[in-house]
């Protein structure tokens, strides 16, 4: 809860409302049970309430969906990959473990410093994912995150023996205003919307896959 405090105390606005994309199947999976636990508590942390904060999983089961709601949480219609819009509003995305395609789309969908500002993101390290991936690679593939790295304010959430698999390579991230101003103009340039159409491993369930893994889930 601290880690998640600190860019609140600071130059990032508290959220009014989150937004959970990968969760994964809790039902089965104790990291995701785990996280899901972590979830509602930094909620009441932050005063946010359950109803304002949104889910989606393409993973998720009937049963799962209805547990979700009797915690008083909202699930999302359909799959957005990630191009979810703050709308002026501070928002806290929780996507532990996720794919860099869904913060790189998120990333786009807000491509403004005026809305970057409003957004936190707990998930996987953007210093982490720049480490292990080649700088073509990286710029080709997710430029958006490529972009805003110098924008970026980054704090690890702090490492638990008991939990190392569930929130491994977790920070949370900020993008403060002025940080965001000092960006050359051109980077506001680029709002071309990602297709990855060169990228190798593609880690993210598209929108028309979506029936596809829904059939797959519900296979016996």
């Amino acid at each position: 809860a601290g880690a998640v405090r600190a860019p609140l105390s600071g130059s990032a606005e508290p959220p009014v409302r989150c937004v959970c994309y990968g969760l994964g199947r809790f039902s089965g999976c104790p990291a995701a049970r785990y996280q899901l636990a972590f979830l509602l508590l930094l909620l009441e942390e932050l005063r946010v309430p359950p109803g304002r904060c949104s889910l989606f999983d393409p993973a998720f089961s009937a049963p799962e969906a209805a547990a979700l709601g009797q915690l008083g949480l909202r699930l999302l219609p359909e799959n957005e990959e990630g191009k979810h819009s703050v709308e002026g509003s501070a928002t806290l995305f929780y996507m532990v473990h996720c794919g860099k395609a869904l913060y790189n789309n998120l990333l786009w969908r807000n491509w403004s410093a005026g809305e970057l500002c409003r957004m936190v993101i707990i998930g996987n390290s953007f210093r982490g994912i720049e480490e292990r991936l080649l700088s073509r690679t990286l710029e080709r593939d997710y430029s958006y995150i490529a972009k805003v790295l110098k924008g970026t304010e980054e704090v690890a959430l702090p490492t638990h023996p008991r939990y190392l698999d569930t929130f491994n390579d977790t920070s949370v991230h900020w993008f403060p205003l002025q940080k965001l101003k000092e960006l050359p103009p051109e980077v506001w340039d680029f709002v071309e919307e990602p297709t990855y159409q060169e990228c190798e491993d593609l880690e993210i369930i598209r929108k028309e896959d979506g029936a596809e893994q829904r059939r797959l889930v519900a296979a016996p």
